[in-house]
């Protein structure tokens, strides 16, 4: 019995994964009881990164969440605090549960456009390009998770397609893409090209997010808490932060197309010939099947994708409420009644929406021991740029290992409080504003945990398709944190 419960636990994950969450299960009471709540507290937390860093070994919900629980057990956080982080954190529940679902039932027209795009344009480095603009474009006015779930859709489909055809089972009702057994060794240098190519784009994608992302008060959840401490409206927010903002938007359109010319970290993988011939064939046999249903199907889509824009542009509602409207939408004007059809558009979103509770258990965590507190008040107790420099620092780096949203909630609350009693002026507290949210938003590139978006795509199920490890996304995005992060700094200390 011992040895089925060993072989049980966490499934298929290697034995070393399994014994080494075992490990610091069993030692953190002990760490908690020698060295304190704070020393146990950041162990903890290292331990969950370190979840996060193996998803491709265990999906980081079991041992991430066997460890909050155990947090809540030690006494770190309790249950009130972690309800209210995630009561707090509601508006991004919503919008991974529906919103992601949403974008699931207009596939086939994300798949036809992005086909047109993909198979007009030969440039490798003018299709990263318009991948990093489009993603920046669009997130300064929509949710960063929504123009993943995007752009994630459309790379699925690529894979999907050129997987069945590599594979010689393009006749097969199901398939596994995930098992590369069936794949042809003509189509196995092409496979691991395309796997490149793909990586590229979804990275190239994300950091656009990151860069569109800062540039207004709507871009980021963070973003929206900075302007009503401020009292910026959309305007005054977008002209405050322009110098930083599209400072380091220049530096990262430049990297986009520096390192893709140079194939570096990973990049400028091109489109293998057979695989874009393969993915012309599938885009033309399928607009020859076309009826005159199909194309209604698709002039829904349209019209659902346009009131998607609008409503987020307009903000009428709460983000997954318009997403829970393009499921209604999309749904019931193309036919999709069963519950098994509209069961399988949340596969995707769930477990990444459990993770992230379970990542709300040591943001509690970290409230509740106050880990943070020694740095706040160390960078409060500085003056002039060096304050504004190491609140830049500050927040970059928390951010990078914590969630980015709760960095800049505890720094610009600080921040006002400080004047509030006097301590800086309007004139400080602005800058130092500007400083918060350019910090959480831009240097937290540099680690998938840094930003929701960027662990929606490493725990998503296309990671794995693709290859694209934790490991893989901090090279990938390591050139664009260096220089991001640098031009972020020099903006916000001597030209905000």
């Amino acid at each position: 019995m011992f040895s089925a419960f060993v072989r049980n636990f966490l499934g298929h994950a290697p034995s070393w994964y399994k014994w080494a969450v075992t490990a610091c299960l069993i030692v953190n009471p002990f760490v908690l009881w020698a060295f304190g709540p704070t020393f146990a507290g950041w162990c903890v937390v290292a331990e969950f990164i370190v979840t996060l860093a193996m998803a491709l070994k265990c999906y980081p919900l079991q041992p991430g969440g066997l460890l909050a629980i155990e947090t809540v057990i030690m006494g770190l956080t309790d249950s009130a605090s972690v309800y209210h982080e995630v009561s707090g954190a509601l508006p991004v529940i919503l919008l991974l549960i529906f919103m992601v679902a949403g974008i699931f039932f207009l596939k086939d027209l994300l798949l036809f456009a992005f086909s047109k795009i993909l198979l007009s344009i030969r440039s490798q480095t003018v299709l990263a390009l318009l991948f990093c603009s489009t993603a920046a474009l669009l997130s300064a006015f929509l949710d960063a998770l929504t123009v993943v779930a995007v752009v994630m859709t459309v790379g699925t489909g690529f894979y999907e397609v050129y997987h069945k055809v590599a594979s010689g089972r393009l006749n097969d009702a199901e398939h596994d893409f995930s098992v590369d057994t069936y794949v042809e060794e003509l189509h196995r240098n092409d496979l691991d090209a395309f796997r490149a190519f793909l990586r590229g784009l979804m990275m190239h994608a994300a950091i656009g997010t990151a860069l569109g992302g800062v540039t207004t008060m709507v871009g980021e959840p963070q973003n929206l808490l900075i302007a009503s401490q401020a009292d910026w409206n959309f305007g005054q927010f977008f002209m405050r932060m322009a110098p930083a903002s599209l400072s380091v938007l220049a530096v990262g359109l430049l990297v986009c197309v520096v390192v893709d010319r140079a194939r570096w970290f990973g990049y400028g993988t091109p489109l293998p010939h057979s695989v874009r011939k393969v993915l012309r064939d599938f885009h033309v046999a399928e607009l020859a099947k076309y009826s005159a249903r199909e194309r209604a199907m698709l002039w829904v889509q349209v019209t659902a994708a346009g009131l998607l824009v609008l409503g987020l542009g307009f903000h009428v509602a709460e983000v997954g409420l318009v997403g829970l409207a393009i499921i209604v939408l999309a749904t019931a004007f193309n036919g999709v009644t069963d519950e098994q059809r509209i069961g399988k558009a949340f596969e995707a979103a769930l477990p990444f929406t459990a993770l992230l509770v379970v990542f709300f258990v040591i943001v509690a965590a970290i409230h509740d021991q106050h880990l943070f507190e020694p740095v706040i008040e160390h960078v409060l107790a500085l003056q002039g740029r060096a304050q504004i420099a190491m609140l830049y620092v500050a927040n970059g780096v928390l951010s990078s290992i914590s969630d980015n949203v709760f960095v800049a909630t505890i720094y610009i609350r600080e921040v006002k409080v400080a004047l509030l009693q006097g301590t800086v002026n309007r004139e400080q507290f602005e800058q130092l504003a500007v400083a918060v949210n350019v910090g959480t938003n831009i240097p937290s590139v540099a680690t998938p945990n840094g930003q929701a978006a960027f662990l929606f795509l490493l725990t998503s199920a296309l990671a794995p398709l693709i290859r694209l490890s934790y490991g893989r996304m901090l090279w990938m995005a390591l050139p664009y944190t260096i220089t991001l992060s640098l031009a972020g700094l020099l903006a916000v200390v001597y030209w905000v």
